[in-house]
Order: C-alpha cells, then structure tokens, then sequence
C-alpha cells in the first residue's frame, strides 16, 4: 500500500476525506450539512474524473485504478436519484460506498497511463463498461439494503422500508447487468470472432446474472414473506460481482481475455 502524492491521488484523496465528513455530519443528525458535503465531494470526484480523461486521452474505464475512480465518482448522482425518484433513504451508506469504492484507487492499483490496446478500441468500449459500472454501484447500494433488512433497520419515514428498497434498486440495476453482457457478447464478437469465449470473467459475469435471476424469481414466488432469504441473495450476488471485478481479474490461476484489466 503507498500513497500517490500527484494530482490525481491528492484528488482522490480529498474526495475521500469530504465524503468522511460528509458521513459524519449525516450520522450526526446534521442531513442537510452532510449532503451539502457529499455533493462537494461530488464535484471533486467529476474533476478527479476529468484530469484522468485528459490524462490518458480515454475514458478512465480502462483498468481497476480507473474502474473504482469510476464507481467513487458514480454514488452521490445515484444516491440523489434513489431518494428523489425511488424514495429509497441512505444517503449515510451511500457515502460510505464512496469511501469504500475509492479506497483501492486511492491505496491499492498503481495509476500510471496505459496504452489503450487495440481490443478496447471499440465504439462499445464506453457504454459495455458504463452500464457494469452503474449497475455494480446500484447492486451495492441494494447489499446495503439488504444487510439493513437482515438487521432489522429501520428506514427514514416517507421512504421504502429495507427490503422493499433492496428489489426496487435491483429491479434498476439488473437491466443494465443484462445490457452489460449483451454488449459484452457482440463486442466479443467484433473483437474475439465469436459471442461466447468461456472466459473465467464472462462466466461470473453470467453467475452474477444468474443470481439474481434467482433473486427475483424467489421474491415473485414469495414476496417478503422470506424477506431474509430475499436479502440473503441480493447480498450474494453482490458477492459474485466482487469476485467478478477483482479476484478474475487479479488471478493469475485462471487469465482470460479480460486480464487487460488488471
């Protein structure tokens, strides 16, 4: 672990401290300081965004570094949208889904400039990686829910209760899980010659899908009368887009064609 005194990690470090504060404004009873915070945080994160744009001439959504600079930068618009539109509460663990999203970023993957190698050099780069990235944010966001069910949390008045809250965001974020492997699919396709590869990151992107399809099944079967078994799933799969993103990523046992990513 070692700090990145340039720009870009000073950045991502300021970002990391505001969304602190803001979360402990929030925790503090102080709701509308602690937005106000989360939102400057914002501010820095979309310019920390923009200097790694210009800095590598690409999308940053190249490797992990860019990929959590990505996510850190993703949470406070989605948070905004879940409570306005979804009235879904949780702008606390919505900060801290910052913090932990720009942790790696800012102390774990190096962030010096890569070439963009020719596979990623596809009109389907940006918005294939785009809706991975908005949908593994809104599935986090749904774990946290989650977990608050399984805790017996109770949620803001005015706002969906836990559980209810965990399917309405997933019911978000799976589609564009689903959009993710379709491109992912005809871009291997233009890229690889052929739609499926069995490449140990497609496979778990597909076993992610796939839980959630079981998630959504059960809880059309059921409704909330299994509400834990409803939250024990959605967190699962949460689990499996962990693994998606890093751990295949990183392994050296299984390389694919996605260890560009590393």
């Amino acid at each position: 672990m070692a700090l990145k005194m340039n720009p870009q990690g000073i950045m991502i470090y300021i970002t990391m401290a505001i969304y602190a504060v803001a979360l402990i404004l929030t925790l503090a009873k102080q709701k509308k300081a602690g937005l106000n915070v989360f939102a400057l945080g914002f501010v820095v994160a979309l310019v920390s965004f923009g200097y790694r744009w210009q800095h590598v001439s690409h999308c940053p959504m190249q490797n992990l570094f860019e990929v959590f600079l990505t996510l850190g930068m993703l949470c406070y618009p989605i948070s905004i949208f879940s409570r306005r539109f979804l009235k879904i509460s949780g702008h606390a663990g919505d900060m801290a889904i910052g913090i932990i999203l720009l942790f790696p970023a800012g102390f774990v993957f190096h962030s010096e400039p890569q070439h963009l190698p020719p596979a990623l050099q596809s009109p389907l780069f940006v918005p294939h990686v785009a809706v991975y990235m908005i949908s593994y944010v809104l599935m986090f966001k749904a774990t946290i829910c989650a977990f608050a069910q399984l805790f017996k949390c109770k949620s803001e008045p005015g706002t969906l209760e836990p559980e209810k809250a965990t399917y309405v965001i997933a019911c978000l974020g799976f589609p564009l899980l689903t959009l993710g492997l379709i491109l992912g699919s005809v871009w291997g396709k233009f890229a690889w010659g052929d739609y499926w590869g069995w490449d140990p990151k497609e496979l778990w992107s597909l076993a992610s899908w796939l839980v959630f399809v079981g998630y959504f099944h059960v809880r059309y079967m059921f409704g909330q009368k299994y509400a834990r078994l409803n939250s024990s799933l959605a967190i699962l799969g949460m689990v499996f887009i962990v693994i998606t993103l890093l751990w295949v990523n990183l392994s050296r046992l299984f390389p694919g064609l996605h260890s560009y990513a590393s």
